[in-house]
Order: C-alpha cells, then sequence, then structure tokens
C-alpha cells in the first residue's frame, strides 16, 4: 500500500464550534452538517475540547422532558480530545481508530486546528488501496 497522509483524506469544510455557543444551536449545526462531531475553538482559535452528537442526547433528552433548552457546548464538550497530525500516515490513524471509540478525530498541524478525519474516510482508501 502507498504510503497515505492524513492530510490527502481530511476534510476541511467541517463546522467549529466555541464553547459559549447555545447547545441548541451547536446541535443544529452538527445535523445541518450530517457531522459525528466538531471541534471547539477558544477566542484564541486553539481547540479546546469536542462535541460530538453522542455528547448531545443528554441535553436534548433533557429538553423533551422539560420542553426547554438550556446549556452551552461548553457543559457538554469533551476536554480530552484525541487528535492527529496532518503528517501522520493513514495506517497508524487507522489503529487508533481501532482503540478508541471515536468516529472522528480533529487534525492538526503543530498546534492549528486543520481538518477532521471520519473514520469511513480512513476504511474507504484502504478498501480502495487494499
Amino acid at each position: 500500500m502507498t504510503t497515505h497522509r492524513i492530510a490527502s483524506i481530511m476534510r476541511r469544510d467541517s463546522p467549529t464550534l466555541t464553547p459559549d455557543m447555545p447547545i441548541r444551536r451547536a446541535v443544529a449545526i452538527l445535523l445541518e452538517a450530517k457531522a459525528a462531531a466538531a471541534p471547539v475553538l477558544g477566542e484564541d482559535g486553539q481547540m479546546v475540547g469536542i462535541l460530538t452528537q453522542k455528547d448531545c442526547f443528554r441535553p436534548a433528552l433533557h429538553a423533551s422532558y422539560h420542553q426547554e433548552w438550556s446549556g452551552q457546548v461548553a457543559d457538554q464538550m469533551s476536554r480530552d480530545v484525541v487528535s492527529v497530525q496532518a503528517s501522520d500516515d493513514v495506517i497508524r490513524v487507522a489503529e487508533m481508530f481501532l482503540s478508541h471509540p471515536h468516529r472522528v478525530f480533529p487534525v492538526v498541524d503543530g498546534a492549528a486546528l486543520v481538518g477532521i478525519v471520519h473514520r469511513s474516510d480512513v476504511l474507504s482508501l484502504l478498501l480502495r488501496e487494499g
């Protein structure tokens, strides 16, 4: 298999969120973009967390019980983010998907967020190359 870097298959157009964004707005953004997750960026543009669709179930259920949405992205996001480097080899990232339950990893170049890679993108490449 030819060596492929994550930069060659990552998605550059994924949505990003902010910690102070109302959770209802964040859920709408994820669903509209058909995104499994979105990185959360602080005021300085640095990644401070990630919000997944799964993270959104608790506030969505709360809203269905109480007929009101409450809270912000910061209340639900994961702060311990597993990310990959744009220069990482696809095989290494495929192995990471085996050992983590995540569907997506944010892709960084140094500390800067440059995209997101989906488990399905890696699997698709492995199928084409295999």
